[in-house]
């Protein structure tokens, strides 16, 4: 007998037979059973949240043998452009490789361009490469409502490395850190102030900063960048990883410097596996991903319940006229959901 995660008793076992084969289809890396399984899960519907619940429940026993790797950068730093090189390296090396590129939604429409494909062309026809844009839908953190989701079911179909590529640098676009084994900054060189240009905390959490378009006319704006941002790495406190964060320069458009990129990544792969520390880390995310599921469940409860959205919809008004102060305001919330 087939069996059914805990979570959700009620299951239409009828949806059994469709699930094991899309798992099925799944795990032989079909490319379009895997969008079909990413489309389900990043639904919003209520009946496809089981299925969805479900379908995660089976893959992961076949997950977590992948190297998850997170690209973040300043606007305009040539993110998709060296995915794709880097993507292409990588295929070259006998790998296969998913990325997962973060598209932001309007505050808005709520609308989102996806436009990732069309900037990787000849990444998205390789046959050993799958990448699939989703957008923010309003979710902090510079990535996808089900990103963490979306790395299980790219590893079950066999992905050895994930990207993660993220929206850009901003105060809260750090989530991407609390997903991936290794963490990926890239920057300009010559464009102003470069150690103004970028959150100290992303700075800090960087486990290799890439100066891109270091050719022609840069390379010299680059070699001096490299040297500014060692200088500034030295004055952080030591990574309780033991990792020493590294800094370096490529070109994405004339294809340099991945081989070093590369190396670099298999050397802290390498590190990390040997001292446990992968291992560890992926157990710390695993606990915060099961607190963020905490939260978003209990609001989702909120919203499905009329007397409790209207109790919410109450405090909310004295909170904005500022008849009650929040933190009492949420205490009285949660006293009334637990009654």
């Amino acid at each position: 007998m087939d069996s059914i995660n805990p979570n959700f008793k009620n299951f239409d076992r009828q949806q059994l037979p469709a699930i094991s084969n899309l798992l099925d289809e799944l795990r032989k890396g079909d490319r379009a059973a895997l969008s079909r399984s990413l489309t389900l899960v990043e639904s919003k519907k209520a009946e496809h949240r089981a299925l969805a619940a479900e379908l995660i429940h089976r893959a992961m026993p076949f997950s977590g043998k992948s190297l998850r790797i997170g690209i973040t950068g300043v606007p305009g730093v040539g993110k998709s452009t060296f995915i794709e090189a880097f993507g292409e390296y990588l295929t070259r090396q006998h790998k296969k490789v998913a990325v997962l590129a973060i598209d932001p939604s309007s505050t808005q429409s709520r609308g989102s361009i996806l436009g990732d494909k069309t900037r990787m062309q000849h990444l998205s026809q390789n046959p050993k490469a799958f990448i699939r844009p989703s957008p923010t839908a309003g979710s902090l953190g510079g990535v996808a409502r089900k990103t963490r989701e979306s790395i299980l079911l790219c590893e079950a179909a066999g992905y050895d490395v994930i990207l993660v590529e993220t929206v850009g640098v901003g105060q809260s676009e750090t989530t991407v850190k609390s997903m991936v084994d290794f963490f990926m900054l890239l920057m300009l060189a010559g464009a102003g102030d470069e150690l103004q240009g970028i959150k100290r905390g992303i700075m800090e959490m960087a486990d290799l900063l890439l100066i891109n378009k270091a050719d022609g006319e840069n390379e010299k704006a680059a070699k001096r960048a490299i040297g500014e941002y060692k200088r500034a790495l030295h004055l952080f406190p030591p990574k309780a990883n033991e990792w020493i964060p590294r800094v370096e320069s490529i070109s994405a458009l004339e294809q340099t410097g991945m081989d070093e990129a590369w190396r670099i990544i298999s050397e802290f792969e390498q590190q990390q596996r040997l001292k446990g520390y992968l291992e560890a880390n992926r157990k710390e995310q695993n606990v915060l991903w099961f607190k963020e599921s905490v939260g978003q469940l209990l609001l989702e409860k909120l919203a499905s319940d009329s007397n409790h959205q209207e109790h919410f919809n109450q405090l909310e008004e004295k909170v904005r006229n500022g008849k009650m102060e929040p933190g009492q305001a949420a205490t009285q919330l949660l006293g009334d959901l637990f009654q």
